[in-house]
């Protein structure tokens, strides 16, 4: 998990510098301006598809995490008696 931070600035990375290689390649290849013009903004529309799908990906991590944070939470709360009949006791909470 300690990883996990820098998972974001990895795919993001990766994904800039394929954009940028892909454009670049595109660029300098010999074509007319108008299939060049179509070449970049198909890669285009393929490079915004794949980064919802990664930040999509992201996010069903963060939830899963958030579940499993939570539930462990509740479980520490049940173990040292703050929670009873599911809502949190102030006077267990003092003690």
């Amino acid at each position: 998990m300690e990883n996990s931070n820098n998972t974001p600035k990895l795919i993001g990375a990766l994904l800039l510098g394929a954009a940028v290689g892909g454009a670049l390649g595109i660029l300098f290849a010999p074509a007319k301006g108008s299939v060049t013009r179509k070449r970049i903004s198909g890669r285009s529309e393929d490079l915004t598809d794949a980064m919802k799908e990664k930040f999509n990906d992201f996010l069903e991590e963060i939830k899963i995490e958030a579940e499993a944070v939570k539930g462990k939470t509740h479980e520490f709360m049940s173990d040292h008696e703050f929670i009873k009949d599911g809502k949190a006791s102030k006077s267990e909470k003092l003690k």
